[in-house]
């Protein structure tokens, strides 16, 4: 396994580029059409194992997802196989909200099936999603509320407990309340995309966490080039950091894991420039 810059986690090692799985698994964030093209064309447990590969043998072994989603949990077993290199999983499962859980709280036999879960899929750390997260945020009392129903669960299952929301006050929150979690899932990219402050704001925000942030949609899922979505994250984050990246074929995985290189060791780029006719007058003769 080669080198990728790490970072430590909860006592545990990561590599700072973190393996996406929605263009793996159908979330394109684009068109329906395009989620249709993710399934019958990526969603196959040896074509993702195939990209997962490339980033193992470059030591990205970091990968985050729902794990329990199928073939997620059988194409990174059969990654490991070929390369020998174990992944740590960071799973993103959303548990049951509804009207009555602000005052009621979630359902504990829920949470404790779907921690389980992760964990007997090999999960190292579990996160709720979002959807999850970002519903139990309380602004008026600056705090998440219930959160700890899952943190508590997520030990006590073994794992590593941190929170993936789409709201910079949740990080904030967080540190302020002194939930139990070793990192956070932040947006961030220079198009703002899905955002809901401004770029400058939430680099603000994440330059003062107190733990690692694992960093989601540089590229603003496919939206921005990856050369300026990769080098504004790097740029911008604190070596503690991590910068979460999806690609559909182990071509892409590869041409992202030297373009980060490239980045962060400000070198000049390596990598094949992509060529139309409109080039010819720029290169060498």
């Amino acid at each position: 396994m080669s080198g990728f810059p790490r970072t430590m986690v909860g006592g545990v090692s990561l590599s700072r580029m973190i393996v996406g799985t929605n263009w793996f698994l159908g979330f394109s964030h684009t068109t329906p059409s395009k989620d249709q093209y993710i399934c019958d064309h990526v969603r196959d447990r040896k074509k993702m194992a195939d990209i997962i590969e490339v980033f193992l043998r470059s030591g990205v072994d970091t990968i985050m997802g729902l794990i329990a989603m199928p073939p997620l949990a059988e194409a990174i077993k059969e990654a490991e196989d070929r390369t020998g290199v174990g992944a740590i999983v960071v799973s993103t499962p959303a548990f049951p909200v509804g009207p009555d859980t602000p005052e009621k709280g979630l359902d504990q036999g829920a949470v404790d099936a779907i921690v389980e879960e992760q964990a007997k899929k090999g999960a190292r750390f579990c996160f709720p999603h979002t959807s999850t997260t970002d519903a139990l945020v309380d602004r008026c009392t600056r705090k998440i509320r219930h959160i700890g129903q899952i943190t508590e669960s997520v030990r006590a299952h073994g794992m590593i407990p941190g929170l993936s929301t789409h709201m910079p006050e949740a990080i904030v929150y967080t540190d302020e309340s002194g939930i139990d979690i070793e990192t956070y899932i932040s947006l961030y990219n220079s198009m703002g995309y899905l955002m809901q402050m401004e770029v400058d704001w939430v680099a603000r925000i994440i330059h003062e966490a107190k733990k690692p942030v694992m960093t989601i949609k540089p590229m603003a899922a496919g939206q921005i080039r990856p050369f300026q979505g990769l080098a504004f994250a790097w740029s911008t984050l604190r070596d503690m950091d991590m910068v979460t990246v999806g690609t559909m074929t182990p071509g892409e995985a590869a041409e992202v894991i030297e373009i980060s290189l490239n980045i962060l060791e400000k070198r000049g780029g390596t990598q094949p420039l992509q060529e139309t006719r409109s080039k010819a007058s720029v290169k060498k003769t």
